[in-house]
């Protein structure tokens, strides 16, 4: 639980803009999480400003750590207040701003010293990722501890 920043004019531009009607953007972020299918029982959203606030039950950290991560890469939003309960907690995630010149590779080799481990950063990031290759300036990624 906590407060993660993020670039509020990033993102992946699927919603557009945020309207700046707290309802409206409320259930646009939602459906934006929801829609990703992770584990978020109960899932309440609202956003107020540029600050999503985000409840609900994670079935694990990852899921919790996603959801963040999905509603915090929406053009508009610049903070995610985390309040969901995480029903198997384990060891959190470190988050890493996208930065031009990155690739996941740069990031693998940065953070695990290791740049053949990049499909572990690719896999943490799914289903919000595509493709390894596509990855932008300001966006956050998950980078989660090694097994």
């Amino acid at each position: 639980m906590g407060l993660f920043d993020f670039v509020k004019e990033a993102g992946e531009g699927l919603l557009g803009k945020l309207t700046g009607s707290a309802e409206e953007d409320s259930k646009a972020v939602q459906n934006r999480v929801e829609d990703l299918g992770l584990g978020v029982d109960g899932l309440r959203v609202q956003v107020d400003g540029d600050r999503a606030v985000l409840q609900g039950k994670a079935a694990s950290q990852a899921d919790a750590e996603k959801a963040i991560v999905a509603a915090g890469n929406i053009p508009g939003i610049a903070q995610v207040d985390d309040q969901l309960e995480v029903k198997a907690p384990t060891k959190p995630s470190q988050y890493h701003r996208v930065v031009s010149g990155d690739s996941l590779s740069k990031i693998a080799k940065q953070f695990y010293g290791d740049p053949m481990k990049y499909p572990e950063i690719f896999e943490a990031n799914k289903p919000m990722l595509k493709d390894p290759d596509k990855i932008y300036p300001g966006q956050v990624l998950r980078i989660p501890p090694l097994d």
